[in-house]
């Protein structure tokens, strides 16, 4: 049997959207907890016994199946497999968001990862993220800068004057579209080159940036990781239900 506690280190990394999807048992689709009335989880709500196990040993949610002999079996009546309750201590489900969320770690965390690997001031990435500012992704061929912000004014101004030919965009979904486009390796040669002839606190951001890039470049991690389409449930064992005082 594995010893928990031998171990040398713990690493700690950014879960893919795909890693998330693979610890899950099943998808969270209500906001429901149980019900009131039968005191029972509601299906595919948080506590839903057909993606995190039965609450009762060798027993599924209806009742059809019950003792050890049934062991593993899935019931064709409510979707739970017939095994230990414990199992509710271990196994994951996952919210498969409408939109992509930003991360607050990545954003408000000091100093602000997303804010040092896009170049932009954590008020300039507040202002895209909560919807107040577009961002221009790809200026095309015209005069705007990339990454610049505009108010809802600029921005239907600019589309009338340059129409489809830029790019630009708000929310978490303009901050991952950006990630995506990051070439580590380049903007870690980049970050590197310039450091050499920086002075003041130019070179001290400088150096900031590569430290967050050379962590993405040796860890293989990549940026858009750090906006969610996926977000991990852990199990519901880990997070009991308390009831409060007045109901």
């Amino acid at each position: 049997m594995m010893d928990v506690n031998n171990f040398d280190a713990l690493e700690i990394k950014l879960a893919s959207p795909r890693q998330v999807r693979e610890w899950s048992y099943g998808e969270v689709k209500k906001p429901e907890t149980i019900n009131y009335r039968t005191l029972k989880p509601e299906r595919d709500g948080l506590f839903c016994e057909r993606i995190f196990g039965p609450i009762k040993d060798w027993e599924c949610a209806c009742g059809k199946y019950k003792r050890i002999r049934y062991k593993g079996v899935i019931c064709d009546k409510c979707g739970v497999e017939v095994t230990r309750s414990k199992v509710r201590r271990e196994r994951m489900g996952h919210i498969e968001v409408a939109s992509p969320v930003t991360h607050i770690w990545y954003f408000k965390g000091v100093p602000s990862r997303l804010g040092l690997l896009l170049n932009m001031s954590p008020r300039m990435l507040e202002k895209v993220i909560y919807f107040a500012s577009y961002v221009v992704i790809d200026p095309g061929d015209t005069p705007l800068a990339k990454r610049s912000l505009l108010t809802e004014m600029e921005y239907r101004e600019a589309r009338e004057k340059h129409g489809p030919s830029f790019r630009a965009g708000m929310g978490a979904e303009a901050i991952k579209e950006m990630l995506q486009e990051i070439d580590i390796e380049e903007l870690y040669e980049e970050l590197r080159e310039g450091i050499k002839t920086m002075t003041g606190q130019k070179r001290t951001k400088a150096i900031k940036r590569l430290e967050v890039v050379n962590a993405f470049r040796t860890s293989g991690n990549l940026p858009e990781w750090m906006v969610l389409d996926v977000i991990p449930v852990i199990p519901p064992e880990l997070r009991p239900m308390v009831q409060l005082d007045g109901g």
